[in-house]
């Protein structure tokens, strides 16, 4: 591989005469944006363990009442991106959302899509074009691009929960804003998705010619998620325990830009991942264990704790635990690179 000729041997004449017609030469910058064989990669391998982060989203909750706030969070922000960018992946947003007892995050919609995945707390509600949704531990609930929601809270104590949306994708596109909206109040008396999509290929008669951009079940409850997993470990015993979250009408990813999956790793399990073009990142619903990243030194995860790896890496999880398994929520960038040709 020859070396190509930098912005230096250009006479500074030359370079000033490009910089007034907004020109930029491309071979001193062909490395940077087109590396050979592994591309440039700013997604770090981090964890944002819970522990650390509870007592200043609590502390917010103090200091920035929510008619201040709108939506009361803090970002996670990888700071290979930039802090400010407010990226955990290339594509990817993710943040630790609160609502205290008797509040309401309110009513409005934004073009980015997003899911929630309940952390902590009960009692609280997601409302989605009308449809309540149920907010419990481990929970997926969608808020599609376009589609009203709001967050209220009856119950007793904070219910913190983490964002994931394509919002750094749909900002770059230019494309990214949202429109405040009244209460809901015309609301279905049931909670729809949970109601209609219950059992595994089964739709009320009338709705099942519908054709949806989006998942028509907007909760997937974790307890049935979990129960899945768990099944399909009496069933196999060496095979790795993976899930995908998927459309139940049409097999597809939740999102074109987002896919979201699960993983049970039984006790003492040490599971390598298939190595991916896209960076990932890993919420622990249950259990304590290790994520090492190529030759890198482990990183130890626990409970409610959230990681981030970046592509083309080998990755090795590690559950610590002899005695339980370990659950874990995932999230990537995988139908964006299929749909793009570069997964």
């Amino acid at each position: 591989m020859h070396s190509l000729g930098t912005l230096e041997d250009l006479p500074q004449s030359y370079r000033d005469r490009l910089t007034e017609l907004n020109l930029v030469p491309l071979w001193p910058n062909m490395r940077a944006v087109l590396p050979h064989k592994v591309p440039s990669r700013k997604t770090q391998t981090l964890n944002w363990h819970f522990d650390d982060l509870r007592p200043l989203l609590i502390e917010a909750g103090d200091l920035t009442p929510m008619e201040k706030a709108e939506r009361r969070v803090l970002v996670l922000a990888n700071p290979g991106h930039g802090l400010t960018n407010m990226q955990a992946t290339p594509s990817i947003y993710m943040g630790l959302q609160l609502i205290l007892p008797g509040e309401t995050a309110p009513n409005h919609r934004h073009t980015p899509n997003a899911v929630r995945i309940i952390i902590e707390g009960e009692g609280a509600t997601t409302i989605v074009d009308g449809e309540p949704c149920i907010m419990e531990r481990g929970d997926l609930i969608l808020t599609p691009s376009g589609k009203w929601h709001e967050h209220q809270h009856d119950g007793n104590g904070p219910i913190i929960w983490l964002d994931i949306l394509d919002l750094p994708l749909i900002y770059q596109l230019e494309g990214s804003w949202a429109i405040e909206g009244t209460t809901q109040i015309n609301t279905l008396n049931r909670d729809k998705s949970f109601a209609e999509y219950s059992a595994a290929g089964v739709v009320p008669e009338l709705d099942f010619q519908r054709e949806n951009t989006h998942s028509p079940m907007l909760r997937y409850p974790w307890t049935k998620t979990r129960a899945c997993l768990v099944e399909m470990a009496e069933h196999y015993n060496k095979h790795p325990i993976r899930i995908a979250y998927v459309n139940p009408e049409t097999g597809a990813s939740l999102f074109p830009s987002i896919g979201f999956g699960a993983m049970m790793l039984r006790p003492s399990e040490t599971l390598s991942l298939p190595k991916r073009t896209t960076a990932c990142v890993f919420h622990i619903v249950e259990g304590n264990g290790s994520i090492k990243v190529d030759s890198n030194s482990a990183i130890q995860w626990a409970e409610k704790d959230t990681l981030s790896a970046p592509g083309y890496t080998d990755i090795t999880l590690n559950n610590t635990s002899a005695t339980k398994p370990a659950f874990i929520i995932t999230a990537d960038e995988a139908p964006l690179h299929r749909y793009l040709g570069i997964f």
